[in-house]
């Protein structure tokens, strides 16, 4: 019976005895493809919305198996990595699920990038092959190719998706190379015979606790650096928020969350696929492609961060779209106003959030099933009994963990469990302070629990402490956004003061066509305790609020404009 331990407050109590009975058969990544294409092979795994294509779950192991020969006769080995600049493809997809085959350990990296970044992450992980397309609507990646052939002389392997007559000197032609590969899967010769039974060999010797993809962090504490997941981490993920979140066979879930976060890879594509649902993927995020996808395809499951949810809502046409398909939205990534929540519910029947980062491998933490704005508000949601949380002291000098705190009291977010990422590459140091002696994962956000389940106080990195008091961001910039008809986002953050230490500043982004001034704000923040009023506010035209790669508040950017607006301020007669 799954799952074994009886359910808190509806909320399913995933177990490691669960994990490792009920899933034996579904550890690995590619022992999930290889699950479902035995038991329902003409089924639809995932479509392709640009392209209206529809991959079963025969075709997408075949295509797969195909490709990991491809790989072994380029000379990958397992523990060599491959970078990919793609969108969300059908290429894509079928590239990772190769590389996961013979542990060639994928590393998906944003379109976004400027090529001295994607230089850097070949750099940091020691890339191997480099995957990257060609002419496209959001530019010519063949210059990004050429750049990597320049610069990155360790990066044996580049492979462009594109026509042969696009394809650079000194890349190979994705499709020409592909159709070698098929060839070879279908082959009686000998020579092929070798070659599929050498891909055996290898794909048994991956083992579940081998790394299996690096996702770069979004760089809100400093630059990105290259977590490792393993096979085992991801799956444990997928059982525990498919169980929290009710997916099934039955699953339709819109994948439009880039490919190069844990949140488009982990929680939504291999969550879907793990449960043998149908992933209805939109290679690259579109809002009004979202909705024409959810009507289309009778999505009935979507999650999203909550700018990706603000876009759509803003679309003068979002009232004539049919998302009566619907069962569940879920958000992520930051905290969000009571209006959001309300606007959400009025999306699908049922809303749902938690805590994700990367290095947990994703979700860590649910709320229940029927749970409304009002508890929503007031938590994010319990943890699993596979992957427990603990509020915690900071790490002690010796590397191991603090004290455990009494519920109620602020400390350290903690897991420890098989969710655990296995740590940065080539950066000890780092997973030293992220991960203590005894196995628990810092996360870097603070909070408390109680019997309403975790409360998220904020990044500890982000902490001000203005007069000897410490304070949140999310604490003023959830008061903020309650001028719901004036202010569209803000995000606030700490600034060095003689008199203070430390000051707040608050970036306030307006709604399109409305007069908004600092007075007003300064008026609105009379109702929070003197301590929690900003010092200073900026207000910002529409659009004009940093946002990082995975569409959150780039604190690190509001924190360089405000120091850089500190420092005129001072010159300024």
């Amino acid at each position: 019976m799954f799952p074994s331990e009886p359910s808190h407050r509806g909320l399913p109590q995933c177990t490691l005895a669960d994990y490792e009975r009920e899933f034996r058969g579904r550890h690995r990544l590619p022992d999930v493809l290889a699950y479902w294409a035995a038991r329902k092979p003409d089924a639809v795994a995932f479509i392709d919305v640009r392209r209206r294509q529809e991959i079963t779950w025969r075709t997408f192991e075949q295509r797969t198996s195909a490709l990991a020969l491809g790989l072994l006769r380029l000379g990958f080995r397992k523990g060599d990595f491959l970078a990919v600049s793609l969108p969300f493809s059908p290429e894509h997809i079928f590239l990772e699920y190769a590389c996961f085959q013979i542990g060639v350990i994928h590393a998906p990296l944003d379109l976004r990038l400027p090529p001295e970044e994607v230089l850097r992450c070949l750099r940091l992980i020691g890339a191997k092959g480099f995957v990257f397309p060609g002419p496209a609507p959001a530019g010519d990646f063949r210059e990004l190719g050429r750049a990597v052939q320049k610069h990155s002389p360790f990066v044996s392997h580049r492979i462009q998706i594109s026509a042969p007559e696009e394809t650079i000197e000194g890349a190979l032609c994705y499709y020409q190379w592909a159709a070698g590969a098929e060839r070879l899967w279908v082959d009686n010769s000998p020579e092929a015979e070798a070659c599929r039974s050498k891909r055996a060999r290898v794909s048994e010797a991956v083992a579940e606790n081998n790394g299996a993809q690096v996702i770069f962090t979004t760089g809100s504490t400093g630059a990105p650096k290259p977590a490792l997941l393993s096979h085992r981490g991801i799956t444990c993920q997928n059982m525990c928020l498919g169980a929290g979140f009710g997916f099934g066979e039955g699953t339709r879930l819109l994948i439009n969350l880039p490919p190069s976060h844990v949140g488009g890879q982990s929680e939504t594509l291999m969550t879907t696929l793990f449960w043998g649902g149908t992933a209805i993927v939109l290679d690259v995020f579109d809002a009004a492609g979202s909705l024409r996808a959810i009507e289309q395809y009778q999505v009935n499951l979507l999650g999203q961060v909550p700018a990706m949810f603000n876009l759509e809502w803003r679309l003068p046409d979002y009232a004539q779209y049919d998302l009566s398909s619907l069962r569940l939205a879920v958000y992520g990534g930051q905290q969000v106003s009571r209006p959001f929540l309300e606007r959400l519910a009025t999306m699908a029947p049922g809303i749902a959030t938690g805590l994700g980062l990367t290095e947990a491998s994703g979700f860590c933490t649910y709320t229940p099933p029927g749970a409304g704005v009002d508890e929503i508000l007031s938590s994010i949601g319990y943890d699993m009994p596979v992957y427990p949380v603990s509020i915690r002291q900071p790490m002690r000098e010796d590397g191991t963990a603090g004290e455990p705190l009494p519920d109620g009291e602020l400390g350290h977010i903690c897991f420890r469990g098989p969710q655990t990422f296995l740590g940065y590459l080539n950066d000890p140091q780092a997973t030293s302070r992220t991960i203590s002696r005894d196995g628990f994962l810092y996360t870097g956000d603070m909070g408390y629990w109680d019997s309403r389940g975790l409360h998220f106080a904020g990044r500890a990195k982000w902490v001000i402490k203005p007069a000897g008091y410490q304070i949140f961001p999310g604490q003023i910039e959830e008061h903020i956004l309650q001028l719901t008809d004036k202010v569209a986002a803000c995000g606030v953050v700490g600034v060095p003061h003689e008199l203070l230490s430390e000051a707040a500043v608050a970036f306030v982004e307006k709604k399109p066509g409305v007069e908004l001034e600092i007075a007003e704000l300064r008026r609105h923040a009379r109702s929070l305790a003197p301590y929690l009023r900003p010092l200073h506010y900026v207000i910002l035209e529409p659009g004009q609020l940093p946002l990082n790669r995975a569409a959150k508040v780039d604190y690190l950017k509001l924190q360089q404009m405000a120091a850089e607006r500190e420092r005129a301020r001072k010159l300024t007669p």
